[in-house]
């Protein structure tokens, strides 16, 4: 079997992206790395290593060295987070994703897998089912840092022939583990919130529509897409994938049909701005007619898994 490495393993995707993988290729095949010094007890099962992405000549002995030939590089400051540091964002988000194209060019990876977000779109961008090619004029550092590694990602595959593959993810909820510092996270808070105190104050208005995606349909679809044959993948920028949109209110009123006494207050503050040059609500038929991409998991169906498996 090929080695993985998932940089950013110890992250809200990577966790359970490290477990799906190990499932699929075996535990001994999937290294998790990341900057801490021991990994989560969730990803003890297979090997892990402290790394830093920045650290380019480490980044790469160890991938040339260990004969890894897929990367998954999640390692990234999220949007949110990004704004309160806007040049290590850039560095961290740039430097890392050239050393690992840098690898696949020079042929030591056979394939890579670097995740964009809805952030690469602004306010300029049409909100309501958001197409795969529209205009792009980010206005927070993340999304700018994402809308120049597609750029990236789709030159290197027509200049070099690097096999690197991507998705927009929207907002991602999960309750296995705890987001970074993105603007959607009110939506896994919530429900934390829900469960210890029975009231919420989210940073958001109670009108703020955003497309969200449960996470076992983010990991499934990432898989889709790393599995499925280059000739199928027409996009090597990234693609659109779309779950369900919703707003805190509607949110909130979902989880009102399983606990009633709920209440939610509403205090806007920095990512208000953020949240408002997103779309609404995105057009996944791109990764729905080349690869196959459906998801699984409405606003209802999502709202009763997390219910049911917080742990407060």
């Amino acid at each position: 079997m090929s080695k993985i490495i998932v940089i950013g393993s110890c992250g809200q995707i990577g966790t359970e992206l490290v477990l799906a993988l190990r499932n699929i290729h075996g535990s001994e095949n999937v290294i998790a790395a990341d900057l801490k010094d021991e990994c989560p007890s969730i990803l003890s099962n297979g090997p892990y290593i402290k790394m830093d992405i920045l650290d380019r000549d480490a980044v790469r002995s160890h991938i040339i060295n260990e004969k890894v030939e897929e990367v998954y590089l999640l390692a990234a400051l999220l949007s949110a987070t990004a704004e309160k540091n806007p040049d290590f964002a850039w560095r961290l988000n740039m430097e890392g994703l050239f050393t690992i194209l840098d690898l696949a060019k020079e042929g030591h990876l056979k394939k890579v897998f670097w995740p964009s977000s809805i952030a690469v779109f602004g306010p300029t961008t049409p909100a309501n089912q958001t197409p795969q090619h529209t205009i792009m004029e980010p206005s927070t550092v993340y999304g700018i840092s994402k809308q120049a590694g597609e750029r990236w990602c789709e030159y290197y595959h027509h200049k070099f022939g690097v096999d690197v593959r991507s998705i927009r993810y929207p907002g991602l909820i999960s309750y296995k583990s705890l987001p970074g510092g993105g603007t959607t996270d009110y939506a896994v808070d919530i429900f934390y919130k829900a469960k210890a105190q029975g009231n919420f104050t989210c940073f958001l208005k109670e009108d703020t529509e955003l497309p969200m995606m449960f996470m076992d349909d983010a990991i499934r679809g990432t898989i889709e897409l790393m599995q499925a044959p280059p000739e199928k993948i027409h996009i090597r920028s990234a693609y659109n994938l779309a779950g369900s949109s919703f707003t805190p209110a509607e949110l909130s009123q979902t989880i009102q049909k399983h606990l009633p006494d709920f209440k939610i207050s509403y205090a806007p503050d920095f990512r208000q701005e953020i949240a408002d040059s997103w779309p609404n609500s995105i057009d996944d038929s791109c990764a729905q007619k080349d690869w196959g991409w459906k998801a699984q998991f409405d606003t209802e169906a999502m709202v009763e898994v997390m219910l049911k498996n917080i742990q407060v």
